[in-house]
């Protein structure tokens, strides 16, 4: 049975991911849709033709990926593709924000992350495609979004070795990096303190990131970063010390 495994379905990038593959493969028999939220997966289930099987679960919870674990050992499924689309962020001074809150994000965004990916990668053959959703916020430290752009910066890192450690099994990773994506993402991150202004300007479409990622895949780049603008700020952290970026950054907040 070739299936393909997506996280955070119910809204966002996993949603988008999980239309646009419905619409374009004929060669998967299931797809695993995982998020928190099960009326959410089922409305989504309705609108896929494929064959769906719905995981209403929370990946921060040991329990629940044991009994995830217990499942793929039972099904045995090839796994053609795997997507990590889970995740928050919440925006603040580290000093200012709930300690919950913040490790729950490093819960969420790397260790269920990580774990996933360890779960499904003995289920996978060649030409099997890993997704991990990281962010421009991993190009350069973020004050204000500390813990959020140190994580996705881990995400990143994580992928581009994972990469070449599966090049002999001839599995494929790819780290996709976006900027702001107009999802549902901001409500909650914003709630305590607003992102810049100039990102609202770079804001992107989430199917046309998700487009961008899936061809990217395809061609087995190990990232993808979809925009001009958000190229060039990847290119702008490569060569420029981040003390003078942040201290622009400090700037611009002031403003």
């Amino acid at each position: 049975m070739n299936i393909i495994i997506i996280t955070g379905t119910s809204s966002g990038m996993g949603r988008e991911f999980a239309l646009r593959l419905d619409a374009g493969l004929r060669t998967i028999d299931e797809f695993w849709l995982i998020a928190r939220r099960r009326e959410r997966l089922e409305e989504l289930s309705r609108r896929m033709k494929h064959k769906v099987r719905i995981f209403d679960m929370d990946l921060t919870d040991s329990g629940q990926m044991d009994a995830f674990d217990r499942t793929l050992k039972r099904e045995r499924p090839v796994i053609r593709m795997l997507i990590n689309s889970s995740g928050y962020g919440i925006m603040g001074d580290m000093q200012e924000l709930e300690a919950e809150e913040q490790l729950g994000m490093i819960d969420l965004n790397c260790r269920a992350l990580t774990q996933m990916t360890l779960l499904c990668l003995p289920y996978m053959k060649k030409h099997s495609r890993i997704i991990q959703l990281a962010s421009s916020a991993a190009f350069l430290p973020q004050p204000g979004f500390a813990v959020y752009a140190a994580g996705k910066a881990y995400v990143l890192s994580l992928s581009r070795a994972l990469g070449e450690e599966l090049k002999g099994r001839g599995i494929l990773v790819t780290s996709v990096c976006p900027g702001p994506v107009r999802t549902e993402f901001f409500e909650r991150a914003e709630k305590k303190a607003s992102t810049l202004a100039i990102k609202k300007y770079v804001m992107a479409d989430a199917g046309a990131v998700a487009d961008h990622a899936l061809a990217a895949s395809a061609k087995g780049r190990s990232v993808a970063v979809y925009s001009l603008p958000i190229r060039a700020f990847r290119l702008l952290a490569k060569v420029c010390p981040h003390s003078w970026l942040l201290a622009a950054v400090r700037l611009m907040k002031r403003r």
